[in-house]
């Protein structure tokens, strides 16, 4: 049996429990960190407004095409343009969970 850290012994598949769960804390940090490198891009609109956010759910870019930029349609494009970024921001919601999912090994995470 092997000592644990206050002098008890401990069994052996115990330890190697504690071991494989310091490994999946280290696969999860890893995949946290690739997730805040994450940009999704997402559009609206038939593509007149691009919506692109990071890891973070940070916008980090907007095109919006200048033919649906008509102060007459000003509503339409606030749509357009929230739209794109709720779009954008699942879309990394998504691929973080994916990349949790898989740093766990297939083991079920919360969901937030």
């Amino acid at each position: 049996m092997a000592r644990g850290s206050k002098g008890f012994k401990m069994p052996g598949n115990i330890q190697q429990v504690m071991q494989q769960a310091q490994r999946l804390q280290a696969d999860i940090q890893k995949a946290q960190e690739k997730a805040r490198l994450i940009e999704m891009e997402a559009a609206s609109g038939g593509g007149m407004v691009k919506a692109c956010c990071n890891g973070e759910y940070q916008l980090v870019s907007l095109e919006i095409s200048p033919e649906v930029v008509v102060p007459e349609e000003i509503e339409m494009l606030q749509d357009l343009i929230i739209a794109a970024v709720n779009e954008a921001t699942k879309k990394v919601k998504l691929k973080t969970a994916e990349l949790m999912e898989d740093a766990a090994g297939g083991m079920p995470l919360p969901k937030f």
